[in-house]
């Protein structure tokens, strides 16, 4: 992925006007109504069962849809998915822009007060644009993913890979690939294997700032991430019920 110093600071950042943060306990039904939206071009798509399984995306600004409208946001756009193909599932975004690992590991017992039965884990960019060290968001990524599986056991857990520019060194940038395929061998995880994959590097994909997909890249994201989330979804059965 070519990035420019602009977009290596804004992503760094990661933040800014629009983000959103993760939606508060015991707000299943606004949960959905925010994620998925008002979608003015398909009325006829029904509206989510508010006591369905939910899928939660614990993520930085790619997932929160940093200069989208909420229901452009992939998360958004997986629950339209769900939701067309009859399926008693609801999508969850707690994306939070300009988020470490650290904050992601921060939040997640607030995440996981509500029921969760597959969570989608997007956080380690911001570490990589930081030039953090990687044992560190390794660490953090363990403790998420045991943490997870301790307060919830049976939980179903998708690691979306990520990748950073060459400008912080071609020895970092392949630990840091590298650092995603490693953990989801390890706890066997599910894994996307480049949440950007087709998107990252493509100007006509990505907004203004050269690296937060704009809503035609965003709908790649969602055709990324749905590949992985597809199959768990049919193997976890389509009964309704909170985990």
């Amino acid at each position: 992925m070519i990035v420019g110093p602009l977009a290596l600071v804004l992503l760094a950042s990661c933040g800014g006007p629009g983000a959103r943060g993760p939606r508060a306990a015991g707000e299943e039904v606004r949960d959905s109504a925010a994620v998925t939206g008002a979608v003015s071009n398909a009325p006829q798509t029904p509206t989510p069962d508010p006591h369905a399984r939910r899928i939660v995306f614990l993520g930085t600004s790619l997932t929160a849809g940093l200069g989208l409208d909420p229901d452009q946001a992939y998360p958004a756009l997986i629950e339209r998915r769900l939701v067309r193909a009859g399926l008693p599932w609801l999508a969850v975004n707690a994306g939070v822009s300009g988020e470490t690992s650290a904050g992601a590991l921060r939040r997640l017992d607030a995440v996981l007060r509500d029921p969760v039965a597959i969570l989608v884990v997007e956080t380690g960019a911001n570490d990589g644009l930081r030039g953090l060290e990687l044992d560190s968001t390794r660490a953090n990524l363990e403790a998420i993913v045991r943490r997870a599986r301790s307060g919830k056991p049976g939980i179903v857990i998708v690691l979306a890979g990520m990748e950073v520019p060459p400008n912080l060194g071609p020895r970092y940038a392949a630990r840091f690939r590298q650092l995603f395929p490693d953990l989801a061998a390890r706890y066997g995880l599910s894994l996307i294997p480049f949440l950007l994959q087709g998107v990252g590097g493509v100007d006509s994909l990505n907004q203004a700032d050269g690296i937060h997909p704009n809503a035609a890249g965003a709908g790649i994201v969602a055709d990324n991430v749905w590949r992985v989330l597809q199959p768990l979804v049919a193997r976890a059965g389509s009964a309704p019920g909170p985990r």
